[in-house]
This record gives C-alpha cells, sequence and structure tokens, in this order.
C-alpha cells in the first residue's frame, strides 16, 4: 500500500469516526431533549384546572339528549361542534347513543360561548346495515379541501325478534364509518357503506367488542386515528376495560392499519392533542393527564397526573385540525357533557393554568 492510499484509508477512518460521534452526540441530545420536554410537559400539566360554565343554544333541553361533542374546528371566524343528538330520548335508557342516535351541528360566532344549532349532518344507515340502529360519538377533521365526519354506528342485535338493540356483551360490537362533504355544515356523504375501521376478530384482542371514539391527527405524512377498545373478554366488565388504541392510513378516508396492542389503559372517552413535539392525552378511568413524545408510547412515559374535576366525553378546540401547519398545542376550552338523567347536556369548559 502506498502512502497516498495510506492517507486516504486513515481519512475515510477518521470521518467515519468523527460521523459515529456526531450521529451519538445527535442521539444523546434528541433523547436529552425528549426526556426534558416529557418534564416539562408534566409540569405543565400539573398546573392545569378545568373551570365550567353553561351554554345556550345545546344545553339542557327538556326531553332532548345532546352528547359526546366532538372536537372543536374554527373554519373562517366560525366554530362548529358536532355531537350525538337523541331527541325525546326514552328514560329507560338514559340517553344512551345506542338507541336512535344520529349526527347533529352547531355553530358559534363568539369563541364558543353560545351556540346555535345547524341541524342533523348524519342520519342511521341502510336497513339492516352496521349502522342501521344508530351513529353516535363524532369528531371531525379537515384535509385537502374536505370535512370528513367521523362516527360510530351500530346495527340492532343479530337474531332479536323485535329488531331490537339488547346492547349485549356478546354480538352488539361496534364499528367506525366516516362521511364526507365540501362544507362544514354538510351535507355529509358516506364514503362507503362499510366501516373504516372494526373490531378485531380474535376474541383476546383489547377492541374485540367495541371500537368507538374517533379522534384524529395528521402527523409525519400519516392520518392517525385514535380510538378506544373493549375486549369480548371483559366486556361484561363494562367501560372499565376500555383502552386507547390507534391505527394508521396515507388517506383520511383509510384504510387504516391498527397498532396491534392497545397504547392507553383505562381510556374510556378519547381525547388526544398536539403537545410539545408529541401528543397529549386525557385518560378518563384513571383521571389522569398523559404525553407520549412519539404519539404511542404512552405507558413508557406514563405521567399519572391526577385531573380534578375532569371534563366528561369532552371535545377540545383544536387549530391543527383545519391547519395541519399550525404550530399551536396544548390544551384551552372545549365543550363537554353534563350527565343529567336521560337528558344530557352540553356545557363549554376552560383550562387555566
Amino acid at each position: 500500500m502506498n502512502n497516498r492510499q495510506k492517507n486516504l484509508r486513515s481519512l475515510i477512518k477518521m470521518l467515519t469516526g468523527s460521523l459515529l460521534l456526531l450521529i451519538c452526540e445527535v442521539s444523546t441530545a434528541n433523547a436529552q431533549g425528549v426526556e426534558t420536554g416529557s418534564e416539562r410537559v408534566k409540569e405543565y400539566y400539573e398546573s392545569i384546572e378545568f373551570s365550567y360554565q353553561n351554554i345556550n343554544g345545546i344545553g339542557h333541553e327538556e326531553g332532548v339528549t345532546r352528547r359526546d361533542p366532538s372536537d372543536v374546528i374554527k373554519v373562517g371566524d366560525t366554530y362548529f361542534v358536532y355531537y350525538t343528538k337523541i331527541p325525546d330520548a326514552e328514560p329507560k335508557y338514559w340517553g344512551a347513543g345506542y338507541w336512535g342516535a344520529t349526527v347533529w351541528c352547531a355553530k358559534s360566532e363568539d369563541e364558543g360561548y353560545s351556540w346555535t344549532e345547524v341541524g342533523e349532518m348524519l342520519d342511521v344507515g341502510k336497513k339492516d346495515n352496521w349502522d342501521s340502529q344508530a351513529v353516535f360519538t363524532p369528531n371531525i377533521f379537515y384535509s385537502n379541501g374536505k370535512y370528513y365526519l367521523f362516527y360510530t354506528g351500530v346495527k340492532p342485535t343479530p337474531g332479536n325478534e323485535d329488531g331490537e338493540f339488547e346492547n349485549n356483551s356478546v354480538t352488539d360490537i361496534t364499528a367506525i364509518g366516516v362521511s364526507v362533504s365540501d362544507s362544514p355544515t354538510g351535507p355529509f356523504k358516506r364514503v362507503s357503506e362499510d366501516p373504516i375501521l372494526k373490531v378485531s376478530v380474535e376474541p383476546e384482542k383489547f377492541d374485540s367488542y367495541r371500537v368507538d371514539d374517533a379522534a384524529l391527527l395528521y402527523r409525519n405524512g400519516l392520518y392517525w386515528l385514535y380510538y378506544k377498545g373493549r375486549s369480548l373478554v371483559g366486556g361484561e366488565g363494562g367501560p372499565a376495560h376500555t383502552e386507547m388504541g390507534v391505527s394508521f392510513s396515507k388517506n383520511p378516508e383509510g384504510p387504516y392499519t391498527k397498532i396491534d396492542h392497545s397504547i392507553l389503559t383505562r381510556s374510556h372517552e378519547v381525547l388526544i392533542w398536539r403537545q410539545s413535539h408529541g401528543v397529549g392525552a386525557l385518560a378518563s378511568l384513571s383521571e389522569t393527564l398523559e404525553y407520549a413524545p412519539d404519539g404511542i408510547n404512552f405507558l413508557d412515559n406514563r405521567m399519572n397526573v391526577k385531573v380534578e374535576n375532569k371534563p366528561l366525553a369532552p371535545g377540545l378546540f383544536r387549530p391543527d385540525i383545519t391547519n395541519h401547519d399550525t404550530s399551536k398545542e396544548g390544551l384551552t376550552w372545549g365543550v363537554s357533557m353534563i350527565h343529567n338523567g336521560h337528558e344530557n347536556y352540553l356545557i363549554r369548559f376552560d383550562i387555566e393554568d
């Protein structure tokens, strides 16, 4: 080997070593950044308090249930929220969405302090279809000039002689569908007669009995659909066994691919948002604020910041839903619900820190 070859080899070795050192430094900095960021998020969470006030237009109304508000979006100077509505709900059902619910919309011109009901956005599906019994727990997302209204659907109990919904923990599964419109006030049209997210076929899976409560995020070039799941194995145990999952797609209309495990336990009402460089979540059953730097590993980064006076089935004002490039993040205000027998209704919540 001549001197020129030796010098070149030494240079390559030196550059390679420097590159490896640089990679290690960047990785360490990233790890330190995530750790520091998580510490800041936890400090922020620990400073949060929730306050509430009644709102006009979609508040308490005798004989009517309004519940399960979506995240709130802003289009121009107008704010929109979507929700489950059950007119003249029968008391024996306590206003649950499984019986006759449809999806409605309201708008606000004063940042959510008062609302005007726009009307019904989505009715039940065709007879005997997967969403022919009820449609409920909506959420909204904007992409490529269109508004995507996600919802949960259920059909009458298979084999029931009267065509009624029993709400049993064996056959009465739910699924998630999506409809689309050029306007936030519709008309919305189903993108398919089939759901975009179904329960898992293996009974032991965390979401073999329920998929529900869609919440959307655009991140790293993909549409992230967070949802709650419940297993057939624990179905009779009720909502206490509910966990959060996530699925991904390159298109808001799907198809969506699930992560094959739950990402957050004791999370019945799915609420997620942009937080720091990751994703924040409110785990309703454990009543805690949580954070995942990568949007997935909530359990590895569990914060367990207890929430006093937590909102019920909340929807958050999220500027990122209509502007994916916004730098705004965190909790500000939103709409949640009050359990009032079979006349559930919606209220406003604010976050004070």
